[in-house]
């Protein structure tokens, strides 16, 4: 992948982990990725095959974001109550059942149901993937979490432009499978570990979830990752039907995508050395400037070089906030409340999500620009707030 890919065996901060620790959360997380990466440009061909109108099409997308918002409550409660290694394999079987049934769906009812199982599972394991990590990495949190985002990152942004090179976008259902293949792996390498991943110090006992309303600064984290969360779900979904109905071509999506996708990596390699520092704060901030500075680009030229533009600016802008935002929210848990925490990060990022894409699914580009805009001054707003309370010491 080039000089910035980051090496396992190489970093100083995980080389004192050990590998087996780390691999099973980040196999399924490529898994987790690749739903989000692939699902996007199925829509199209799930849209023919059973005959679906964009509403319809929109809970295709919606009803698996709906139920990981569900799942990952359970996921964090559960994670913070019981042993988290147990609760994260039984979310990642889930998720696995869920795509198998995805992909041998033959109604709409089945299609749905599928989707809903395998957010549930995806919602169980997810939000656990950050605390396996920095437990693992206790010493260098911001970078392990930077490595996770890259590996799954760079696997998933070649994911778009192989299947719709390979494929032309036939056989969906071949992702869905593919995807559950990667998540029964990612659970054979948990099984076989028996690496012990909770802390000593942690005391299972009834723990004042009141102090999570008190965290004024986490909540001001979760209404940034409801905001750019939301927008970047947006591109997600109307890029692929956007394009569609311009007459491009499934290749052309996923050649997009794939930009996407890979400037997310490239940028969070980049990344890598600021976010334990006081920098992170400066690179949240430039995620929803580059957000809105894509939505133009999206929706009112059809020239590939500013199309191409439109998905890097929307990369880059994904790295700024993904892993500084999990950073900043693990710091800010309560104590004994990370995995919730991180359920609750995961939660906003997908309801943030469902709630743009049902508002502006069908929407006209003068309407959905402005809307987006909009989210991402608060996405700022957001950011500044957070840097100011620190500063004067709260």
């Amino acid at each position: 992948m080039g000089s910035h890919t980051p090496d396992l065996d190489s970093s100083p901060s995980i080389a004192v982990a050990s590998r087996a620790a780390i691999l099973g959360p980040i196999a399924a997380n490529i898994a987790f990725v690749m739903e989000l990466t692939l699902v996007p440009l199925l829509l199209p061909a799930i849209q023919v095959q059973f005959g679906l109108s964009v509403s319809d099409l929109a809970w295709v997308f919606n009803s698996y974001g709906i139920a990981v918002a569900v799942g990952v409550l359970f996921g964090g409660w559960l994670g913070d109550a019981f042993d988290t290694r147990k609760v994260f394999g039984c979310g990642v079987a889930l998720f696995a059942a869920g795509s198998l049934l995805v992909s041998a769906s033959e109604s709409y009812e089945a299609l749905i149901s599928g989707r809903v199982l395998q957010g549930l599972g995806g919602g169980i394991f997810s939000p656990l993937i950050p605390l396996l990590l920095t437990r693992a990495s206790p010493h260098r949190p911001g970078r392990v979490l930077i490595v996770w985002g890259s590996i799954a990152g760079y696997v998933a942004a070649f994911a778009p432009m192989l299947y719709s090179g390979l494929l032309d976008g036939s056989n969906w259902q071949n992702a869905f499978v593919l995807n559950a293949v990667i998540a029964i792996v990612a659970l054979a390498v948990l099984i076989g570990t028996s690496i012990a991943d909770e802390p000593t110090q942690v005391v299972r006992e009834r723990r004042k979830y009141t102090a999570l309303f008190r965290a004024k600064d986490l909540w001001i984290t979760f209404v940034y990752v409801f905001c750019t969360y939301g927008c970047i779900t947006y591109f997600l979904f109307r890029l692929p039907v956007w394009l569609t109905g311009k007459e491009v071509g499934t290749v052309g999506v996923g050649f997009l995508l794939s930009v996407m996708w890979l400037t997310f990596s490239g940028s969070s390699t980049l990344l890598r050395n600021l976010v334990d520092k006081p920098h992170i704060r400066v690179v949240m901030l430039a995620a929803p400037v580059l957000i809105a500075a894509s939505m133009p680009l999206l929706f009112y030229t059809d020239q590939l070089p500013l199309l191409v533009l439109s998905a890097i600016l929307v990369g880059t802008g994904l790295a700024c906030s993904n892993a500084p935002s999990t950073q900043l929210i693990l710091r800010f848990a309560p104590e004994g409340m990370s995995a919730i925490s991180t359920s609750l990060d995961i939660t906003f990022a997908r309801l943030g999500g469902i709630a743009t894409v049902a508002v502006l699914a069908d929407t006209r580009p003068e309407i959905a620009t402005p809307v987006i805009v909009l989210l991402s001054v608060i996405a700022a707003l957001c950011t500044l707030a957070v840097r100011r309370r620190l500063a004067e010491g709260r």
